[in-house]
């Protein structure tokens, strides 16, 4: 607040106190600057530095901001997108790796009938109704073993 203030020749006494530019007839000081904000004492004028800026260049709010070096755009809206995409992104990364893990599961479970379905072949008497059951089981089996790893 300071810095602000003697930007436009002001400068406060030891106390903080300096001469009030907003009424006229100020003799002593009544304008009290603090580290964040100022105060009269006189004529009731208060405030932060935008405040400041704005009572004594006339301005409004956009304009002060830039006039102490800011950057003024809507972008509430832009923000909003940003974190919408940023949200939609991360859901989609936790779904790919739900779906991987399920794949994984499924590979494993189909492996694992795979082994189970070539055993029986081995036990049980060749073309009788269960060997031809477990055999047709065997081959989809297969089949969607090649399916599930045709992406690896």
């Amino acid at each position: 607040m300071a810095d602000i203030v003697g930007m436009y020749g002001l400068h406060p006494n030891r106390a903080g106190f300096c001469q009030c530019p907003f009424h006229k007839g100020d003799r002593q000081a009544s304008l009290k600057i603090y580290a964040k904000d100022f105060n009269c004492f006189g004529c009731g004028a208060n405030g932060d530095i935008f405040t400041f800026v704005q009572m004594m260049d006339d301005m409004d709010f956009k304009q002060a901001y830039e006039h102490l070096g800011g950057t003024y755009a809507k972008d509430t809206e832009s923000r909003y997108v940003a974190h919408l995409k940023a949200y939609r992104a991360d859901k989609k990364r936790q779904t790919l790796k739900r779906m991987e893990a399920d794949k994984r599961t499924r590979i494993c479970s189909n492996n694992d009938d795979i082994s189970l379905y070539r055993l029986y072949l081995k036990i049980l008497m060749p073309l009788s109704d269960l060997w031809c059951e477990v055999y047709n089981k065997l081959q989809y089996a297969l089949y969607m073993h090649d399916i599930l790893n045709e992406s690896r």
